[in-house]
């Protein structure tokens, strides 16, 4: 048995597995949620308010020789300031989540632009951490901007002192073009 791996700084939470003692045959079958003062540390870490119920549940197999596949899925219950009013927002997340760990992946050079075709696919790494994958989950499913049910951001107007406000009606590009028609039309009745 080999000792156990420090954690990833930075990172609240770990469970770190090692490329070289995954089982070359068979499925290595994971199931991970944090305790609550994990949880706490991770919520205080992704900047919400909280964080409950995370989870990932998956497995890793062997692909080939000396490739792996992660297949999991995550969920979450974050609660989060609403955007608008600052109210608590709780919103249920829920991922799938597909890994591709390749041993012998060659990685573009600088001149090179293009996309892979896989963009699961990333090189294997000697350690393989199932509670950073969690972590990159959740940062990606946060919402950006969540909002409080009937939260609404209203109209802002602003003007100089003295001047009419100008309303997001009017900055719109062909706002204009309406009245420029009315009068046009207006001008042909009247000289008709």
């Amino acid at each position: 048995m080999s000792e156990p791996l420090d954690p990833p700084e930075n990172l609240p939470w770990s469970h770190p597995l090692r490329s070289a003692e995954l089982p070359g045959r068979k499925a290595l079958r994971f199931d991970l949620s944090p305790d609550a003062e994990t949880s706490a540390a991770i919520a205080d870490w992704a900047g919400i308010d909280a964080l409950e119920g995370l989870r990932l549940k998956g497995e890793i197999r062997p692909m080939g020789r000396r490739d792996f596949q992660l297949e999991a899925a995550f969920s979450a219950r974050v609660t989060q300031p609403c955007a608008i009013t600052l109210a608590p927002v709780v919103t249920k997340l829920s991922e799938t989540v597909s890994r591709s760990y390749i041993a012998d992946m060659q990685m573009p050079t600088a001149e090179e632009t293009e996309m892979p075709e896989d963009d699961s696919a990333e090189p294997l790494p000697e350690v393989i951490d199932l509670a950073a994958v969690a972590l990159e989950v959740l940062e990606l499913a946060l919402p950006l901007f969540p909002r409080a049910k009937g939260a609404e951001l209203g109209n802002l107007q602003a003007s100089e002192p003295g001047a009419a406000p100008l309303t997001e009606e009017a900055m719109r590009p062909f706002a204009g073009l309406k009245d420029l028609l009315s009068a046009r039309e207006n001008d042909k009745e009247n000289k008709d």
